[in-house]
């Protein structure tokens, strides 16, 4: 019966023109090779080496052989890295950390499947504001976070984008605006404001100083989203919320873009301190490059 010693063996002569070579690089007796070469060619009913004093050569029937034998043990080889890679995936753990949006919206089905791709791998994931985020990821805290509009340099995986909205009460005298038009924030001053944080700093109130507006009849301030849609249906004012934070149930609502068009833009960055091994942060960075890479956008989620 032949194994894989024979085929090393055979591969070594092939390589060296010489049987006690051979011998000596695959660690058996120089007689021990020539029995095994004997066998090996006995069982392939061919010859695959002509022999001489000074060497010891390939046959033309030999060469394919000697060709299929060098990939096998090559395939072999492949594997075997593959598999000590691998083991580097069996177990471990990691640390995302995310604004809550992404958290509640975007971040488990990605978990969901990458659980299933790496059911050895521990993920933990940190919900808090952006800015705790930036704290968490320059500490080493966090391995991997979602920040808003990353800069460039930070090689960000872009996970998508998200525009914000001017969220008003149906019967508002502005609800009756066409979408195409969208509203100004020189419009929106002097409304009432549910201001909505989403435990970011980016809000309504950033975006309007950015754009050189103060809002000056703030009513209540609250920090999540689905509490401001709530206060803006029972008539208390109006506010800007990002479009993925739409209620299903729109009912005496109406959502209009800011114009000028404001995006915000997510993206998956690294740690410079990050604790879990690098094979498996590439591997969570990957699959989040898979799912990012098919679309989905943050208003497909709500």
């Amino acid at each position: 019966m032949m194994n894989l010693a024979h085929w090393r063996l055979l591969v070594a002569t092939a390589d060296t023109g010489n049987i006690s070579r051979a011998a000596e690089r695959v660690g058996i007796t120089q007689s021990g090779a020539s029995q095994a070469l004997a066998h090996l060619e006995a069982s392939l009913g061919l010859t695959v080496f002509t022999r001489s004093r000074r060497q010891v050569a390939v046959t033309a029937l030999g060469e394919p052989v000697v060709a299929h034998a060098r990939a096998m043990l090559d395939s072999l080889e492949a594997i075997r890295s593959l598999a000590d890679a691998a083991r580097e995936l069996d177990q471990g753990s990691i640390r995302v950390g995310s604004f809550p949006s992404v958290i509640s919206s975007w971040l488990p089905g990605l978990l969901r499947h990458f659980g299933l791709r790496h059911p050895g791998i521990d993920v933990v994931a940190l919900e808090g504001a952006d800015e705790e985020v930036e704290q968490w990821l320059a500490q080493g805290a966090i391995d991997l976070g979602v920040v808003l509009n990353p800069a460039k340099e930070r090689q960000a995986l872009v996970l998508g984008s998200d525009a914000w909205m001017v969220l008003l009460p149906a019967a508002h005298p502005m609800a009756r605006r066409s979408a195409a038009l969208g509203l100004g924030w020189h419009e929106l001053a002097a409304q009432p404001f549910i201001l909505a944080t989403g435990g970011c700093a980016v809000n309504g109130r950033s975006l309007a100083g950015q754009a050189g507006v103060d809002m000056t009849d703030i009513r209540v301030t609250v920090r999540d989203w689905a509490s401001a849609c709530a206060l803006v249906r029972e008539g208390m004012g109006l506010s800007v919320v990002p479009e993925s934070t739409l209620p299903l149930d729109m009912r005496g609502l109406r959502a209009l873009p800011l114009s000028p068009a404001v995006y915000r833009h997510f993206g998956l960055v690294r740690s410079p301190q990050a604790q879990a091994h690098a094979a498996v942060l590439d591997a969570f960075w990957a699959q989040a490059a898979d799912r990012a890479g098919r679309g989905y956008r943050m208003s497909a989620l709500r």
